[in-house]
């Protein structure tokens, strides 16, 4: 069991990240926990394992949780048996077993006589069968290193695992693995991810915002339509308050008016019955005292309601806040744009694909290049944009207009700032204040427009590179994306789906994400 008790962590220049944050994981419980990028989720998990201090609040819990990290760079420098903390059990086991029974290999080894066949039996199950427990981290690939951690629940047999985007790194037959493991395992779970596949085999949902944690009772699924019922409501009484905006802002013009005409008909008056000048002027004084106290009346109901309105705004969720607008060329339907005949790629003389890849896409298609890792799906969208040259066979492209898009959207200049960046698209002559109209569409205010853009998170570089997109004088073509929803949170993934989904081009993915790739009706492969 784990109990938090009102949980808060600042930041090193005193701002709160977030406060407040209390819940309970019992035995067996497989808990997604869900939140915007930047909310501290990850921070959360470290807090947990004790990795980070915590500014208040108690953890309360009964076992060491294993930890299943994001990032493994300060891995490096270890064997994968030092990363799994089995290094000094399985050096005891085998000095006792050559006959140096010492106190010190009894103590470390604890009567864990298993230990070293667990550690097979799990790296097996993991396919790293012909991994050595002696072989350094940094030779590993991104997804050999979470397979690493993820046998270590295996080896150590916790009863609670905190998983920090477990799938990121996992092509399809790893991701199968994980699931299955996920639905079998008897260890509590606590696992961030925007994998929506994985988080719909979890049955509670955590969503976190600064002010705490709101327990929804269901796998993700459940728990997005609960959001949908929420945000309905909330545009209701978006819609309801602004409806009281403008009937507050008409009160006031028809009482201000009213008011002006019973002053000028009452000084008409005056001036006929011949009122003394100091009388006149008495009584004019309070008339626009009467007047400027009807005006700070009104002013301090539509100040309030534009309060409320404002609060009720800013809690919509991105997506309904924000407008596309790709430009609206239509693409001509089943035109050739890329063909391949007999493709392949050699390194070190070695062909990378075992037959040769003939294919053809046409415009209008939506695909996607599908392999397990390093079956060279990266290498082939750079031999279709010609980056690289084939070893043998020929590939056409008639391409007019062919974008590629990263997983880190290196398309963006990390040496310039936001409206900068986008000014560089703009290759139209759009007037200064259309550039920043189009910002603010895609969330980016005033505020945002100096900050550079090495400052900005995974999502804020999919917004503007889809910003950029729209302020080019025609869309592109086609558009090549290659894993573009790892470094992703469940909100901007939304937003890149809608977006592609109202894009008319020719969309070529790279992806392990299937609901994502379900979502933007791909429906085509070209299988390495």
């Amino acid at each position: 069991m784990l109990i938090l008790q009102n949980l808060s962590y600042q930041h090193e220049n005193k701002s709160m990240l977030f406060q407040n944050i209390s819940f309970t994981i019992n035995n067996q419980d497989k808990i997604a926990l869900v939140g915007n990028n930047g909310i501290g989720k990850s921070t959360l998990l470290k807090i947990i394992t004790g990795k980070l201090q915590s500014y208040s609040g108690q953890i309360i819990q009964n076992s060491v949780p294993y930890f299943v990290p994001q990032l493994f760079g300060q891995f490096n420098d270890l064997t994968i048996a030092e990363a799994l903390a089995v290094k000094d059990k399985i050096k005891s086991l085998k000095e006792i077993l050559e006959g140096i029974v010492t106190e010190e290999n009894l103590q470390l080894l604890d009567d864990d006589w298993t230990i070293e066949d667990r550690c097979g039996e799990a790296l097996s199950y993991w396919q790293l069968q012909d991994l050595d427990l002696d072989k350094k981290m940094e030779t590993l690939s991104g997804g050999q290193k979470t397979k690493v951690f993820l046998a270590g629940i295996m080896i150590h047999e916790p009863n609670l695992v905190l998983l920090d985007e477990p799938s990121n790194h996992l092509d399809f037959a790893g991701r199968k693995l994980l699931y299955d493991f996920i639905q079998s395992t008897s260890s509590s779970l606590l696992i961030v991810s925007h994998d929506r596949k994985l988080l719909n085999l979890l049955n509670k949902t955590f969503e976190m915002s600064k002010n705490g944690i709101a327990v929804y009772g269901g796998n993700y699924d459940f728990y997005h339509d609960q959001k949908e019922i929420e945000n309905h409501a909330l545009e209701q009484d978006v819609q309801s308050k602004e409806k009281a905006l403008r009937k507050a802002k008409e009160k006031e013009r028809e009482t201000i008016e009213l008011q002006n005409k019973l002053d000028s008909r009452g000084k008409k008056k005056q001036e006929k019955s011949g009122v003394a000048r100091i009388m006149m002027n008495t009584l004019r004084n309070k008339a626009e005292n009467s007047s400027s106290k009807l005006k700070d009346v009104h002013a301090e109901k539509i100040s309030g309601i534009s309060e409320d309105l404002r609060q009720l705004r800013s809690s919509l969720p991105a997506i309904d806040q924000m407008k596309f607008g790709f430009s609206t060329i239509s693409f001509p339907k089943g035109k050739m744009i890329f063909r391949a005949e007999e493709l392949n790629f050699s390194y070190k003389n070695q062909l990378l694909w075992k037959e040769n890849l003939n294919f053809e896409i046409l415009s209008g298609n939506r695909l996607n290049i599908k392999g397990i890792n390093g079956s060279g799906k990266t290498t082939l969208i750079k031999i279709i944009l010609g980056e690289l040259k084939s070893k043998t066979g020929s590939i056409t492209s008639l391409a007019k207009n062919a974008i590629y898009i990263d997983q880190d959207y290196s398309l963006l200049h990390n040496n310039k700032n936001i409206y900068d960046q986008a000014q560089s698209f703009n290759d139209c002559g759009l007037e200064e204040h259309d550039v920043k109209m189009r910002l603010n569409r895609f969330l980016f205010s005033q505020n945002d427009w100096d900050k550079p853009c090495s400052a900005l998170s995974g999502g804020e570089r999919m917004r503007l590179m889809l910003c950029c997109l729209t302020i080019s004088s025609e869309s592109p073509e086609t558009i090549i994306l290659d894993e573009p929803t790892n470094n992703l949170d469940l909100q901007n993934i939304e937003i890149l789906t809608a977006a592609l989904n109202e894009y008319q081009g020719t969309l070529i993915v790279i992806s392990h994400d299937e609901s994502f790739l379900e979502q933007i009706d791909i429906k085509e492969s070209i299988l390495l």
